[in-house]
């Protein structure tokens, strides 16, 4: 019964403080108005609703919003309101939770009415918001492989990802054949807020941002819809602008951690092949954890003239990392645009690292800021995007014999040390277990025959190998892979020779 399956939403949205309680009628209404429904009638009293039917589930019990969705989804299908697609389920469901969201203004009176008590009181609420609007789909989030890696370097996170739903044929067909758009511009930009999304662009209507001002100028924050990471969060410039590392970046991303302190912030590199998937829009993400590269210790301390009172070493980590500190983000943010402008015309050739080619640059910088106690802290990652014709990818990005793990760029997620590894590997892990138990030819299969060369590679390493412990030993060689890539991107190697080439750049600053 329709009328059941909108109150069991209504009283969700009540029960999370989404909606307040005074608003069950219009909420109720609402949702009436999207089944195209004119009549509804409060479920009865039956031993768990009250007699004014204002309550569907038992005190102690907690609403758990996927299946109430899905009952509303089906119901939706059923009355021919949606196709049966992933697509068009996801639009609908945004849809039906934008009915029970606060207006804007609200959520931004309240995160600023809490940040007067602490920054930590106003973002957990704002991040607990997301979530419970479904913004950031739990369920789906949960589905992630996740899983921790010992390396030379500290601990390595890896995780699979699988809560980005996978396009259907109608869908895709939909796409193909509608009305080019250009509104929003990219999925960062601000208009997102509250748009109904359509097949080519995710339904944003139950989505919040929190208007905040960094370097003098508007910017917005929000968290990912997909939680690589605990309270990952986008910082974007309210232009549609192209990212860009220089001065202005750096006093972005202190006056960021001057507002959160609690959290760290950084940015992709501004460049192709070392940054981000959405250079086009300016951008930092941030949030509440700690990676392997933050826990790194610094391998080597070094001294820069004429700014002796900063701390400043080199990290022992994969990527090449100078880590500086200061009690003044000022004197943090003066030596960044020297060692920025520092590398942008760096070369050294016997270190094969070059500052252009034909007129291309290739040295760029990922910065990384956070606080740690009185300090500010600021991780420079040394990046160059430089090919050649072995390495057509990128010299420093995921060699070829790295790839049937990881393809993609190493940007600014995987250089702090958590791996993002494609959806596919959840299947190909999974027949890999079966066919190195029962022996048979890994490259007979085409799904994996791309892994038969590494599975040769490592199977000799190991005397004992059976259901208990297949799943462990393909995740630590995952794990070794990813450390590899990390390697492979680190434009000094953690060799003596590496660190000589490095010291060589340094003594330039």
């Amino acid at each position: 019964m329709l009328s059941e399956k909108i109150y069991r939403l209504v009283q969700y949205g009540i029960d999370t403080g989404l909606t307040p309680k005074c608003e069950k009628n219009y909420t109720i209404n609402l949702l009436l108005e999207l089944f195209k429904e004119d009549d509804y009638r409060a479920p009865e009293e039956n031993g768990c609703v009250a007699g004014d039917g204002s309550r569907l589930l038992a005190a102690d019990e907690k609403p758990e919003l996927e299946p109430i969705l899905k009952d509303l989804l089906d119901e939706a299908v059923m009355r021919g309101i949606i196709p049966d697609s992933i697509v068009y389920r996801d639009l609908f469901d945004t849809k039906l939770m934008n009915c029970l969201m606060p207006r804007p203004a609200q959520v931004q009176k309240e995160f600023w009415e809490r940040y007067e008590k602490s920054p930590e009181d106003a973002t957990d609420y704002f991040y607990r918001l997301s979530q419970d609007s479904d913004y950031i789909r739990r369920y789906r989030i949960k589905k992630d492989r996740k899983w921790v890696v010992t390396s030379d370097y500290g601990d390595i996170d890896i995780t699979i990802n699988l809560s980005k739903p996978e396009k259907d044929p109608k869908a895709i067909a939909a796409a193909k054949n509608a009305k080019s758009v250009s509104y929003p511009k990219c999925q960062l930009c601000a208009e997102n807020e509250g748009y109904a999304g359509r097949v080519d662009h995710p339904a944003r209507e139950n989505h919040r941002v929190i208007p905040i001002t960094i370097n003098d100028s508007p910017w917005g924050f929000q968290y990912s819809p997909y939680v690589y990471y605990n309270e990952h969060c986008i910082v974007f410039n309210q232009k549609h602008t192209p990212m860009k590392i220089d001065r202005e970046a750096f006093v972005k991303l202190f006056d960021f951690i001057k507002l959160f302190p609690h959290y760290f912030i950084g940015s992709n590199a501004d460049l192709p092949i070392v940054g981000g998937s959405i250079l086009s829009h300016d951008h930092f993400q941030g949030g509440n954890y700690t990676f392997a590269m933050a826990k790194a210790p610094i391998e080597k301390t070094v001294t820069i003239p004429e700014f002796a009172d900063v701390e400043a070493g080199i990290v022992k980590w994969p990527l090449s990392v100078l880590r500086i500190r200061h009690k003044d983000e000022k004197r943090l943010i003066e030596l960044a645009v020297h060692v920025l402008e520092a590398w942008r015309q760096y070369t050294d050739e016997a270190a094969f690292i070059f500052a252009e080619t034909d007129g291309e640059p290739h040295n760029t910088i990922t910065p990384i800021a956070r606080k740690r106690g009185e300090l500010f802290e600021l991780d420079l990652t040394l990046r160059n995007n430089i090919t050649t014709e072995e390495h057509p990818l990128g010299v420093y990005h995921p060699h070829a014999q790295y790839h049937h793990i990881k393809k993609e760029n190493i940007g600014l997620i995987e250089v702090m040390g958590l791996a993002v590894l494609p959806s596919r590997l959840k299947e190909e892990l999974e027949l890999l277990e079966d066919y190195i138990l029962e022996g048979k030819a890994v490259a007979s299969d085409e799904r994996i025959e791309k892994h038969a060369d590494w599975v040769a590679e490592f199977l000799p390493k190991y005397e004992r190998i059976d259901r208990e412990n297949i799943r462990e030993i393909l995740q630590k060689e995952v794990g070794i892979v990813f450390t590899h890539v990390l390697e492979d991107a680190g434009v000094y190697k953690c060799t003596e020779e590496g660190r000589e080439a490095f010291m060589r750049f340094v003594e330039t600053l």
